[in-house]
């Protein structure tokens, strides 16, 4: 029987962003990519050190560990380094001990178009035009920024994940509203449909694939989520009110008013956030590993 990955949560990583490729990198940007494949394979013994996305590829994999021999978490190594890059990768992944099995290495191409026949719930890069196809694809992605504060080791046992709203996890629809005609009328605009739930965002599909695993359960680990938004009151209405119709709990909700969110995120201590507004990911990135989401009216 073919296998397949059909009906498990599908994470699709760079290289660079689940390890610290930085200084390679570098080689690569100054010289050339047989520079890089020259010192990748000079460093094959030597493990590369946990990249921003460590934590979070980490505790997702963690969910693999129950009775059930249907593991429920797939990750996927999707990268432009080349194939001998490849081996350090998956040596650096064995010793860390995460079980990582696939991957695909396209020297310099686009891996994007994999991402279809891997049915992934999320892609994470470094390469921003790679976020932006793989998003104009309908699969939930984001730009991972390396220079982002690592994840907390405080949670042991949670995945924590935290969301923008608008234009991530809802359409852009009440961002377009205020960016043509003002708060004001973005307040009026969400009160007079409080009660209409917002079009989908590009990631509604990875919150919909996180509480189908965490309603699946294991009593080793857990998924909390957060909702962290610039919406404050009366404007929090129609987002609470949209989650609920989608069936979908989150276990927190932050309506900020437009206050900066960096140290919202260091008290909830994410493994990742994602967020459209470059600004609120540079506040974020201080504090926590975080992610552009290159979608909505502002990109």
């Amino acid at each position: 029987m073919a296998k397949t990955l059909d009906g498990k949560l599908v994470v699709a990583i760079s290289s660079r962003a689940l390890f610290d490729f930085e200084e390679e990198n570098r080689v690569f940007e100054q010289t050339d990519d047989r520079a890089y494949m020259a010192l990748q394979l000079q460093r094959l013994d030597t493990p590369a050190t946990p990249g921003v996305a460590f934590s979070l590829v980490q505790k997702l994999l963690a969910f693999n560990q129950t009775p059930d021999a249907n593991a429920p978490v797939e990750v996927v190594i999707l990268s432009r380094n080349d194939p001998v890059s490849g081996m350090r990768v998956f040596r650096s992944a064995r010793h860390y001990g995460l079980p990582i099995e696939r991957g695909a290495f396209t020297r310099g191409q686009s891996p994007w178009r994999y991402l279809k026949p891997l049915h992934a719930n999320l892609f994470l890069s470094t390469h921003l035009s790679d976020v932006r196809a793989a998003l104009d694809a309908g699969v939930p992605a984001a730009q991972v920024y390396p220079h982002s504060a690592h994840a907390s080791n405080a949670h042991p046992s949670e995945v924590r994940i935290a969301f923008d709203g608008d234009a991530v996890l809802f359409s852009d629809e009440a961002e377009r509203v205020y960016q043509a005609q003002g708060l004001q009328a973005f307040q009026q605009h969400e009160i007079d449909k409080a009660t209409q739930p917002l079009p989908d965002g590009p990631f509604k599909p990875l919150l919909v694939a996180l509480q189908r695993l965490q309603d699946a359960g294991t009593p080793a680990m857990r998924i909390r989520t957060a909702l962290i938004t610039a919406r404050s009151a009366p404007a929090h209405e129609r987002a609470i009110r949209t989650l609920m119709d989608w069936n979908i709990e989150v276990d927190e909700a932050l309506f900020l008013g437009g206050l900066p969110k960096g140290e919202f995120l260091r008290e909830f201590e994410p493994d990742f956030f994602f967020d459209d507004q470059t600004g609120h990911i540079e506040s974020a990135a201080q504090h926590v590993p975080s992610g552009h989401v290159a979608s909505g009216v502002r990109n």
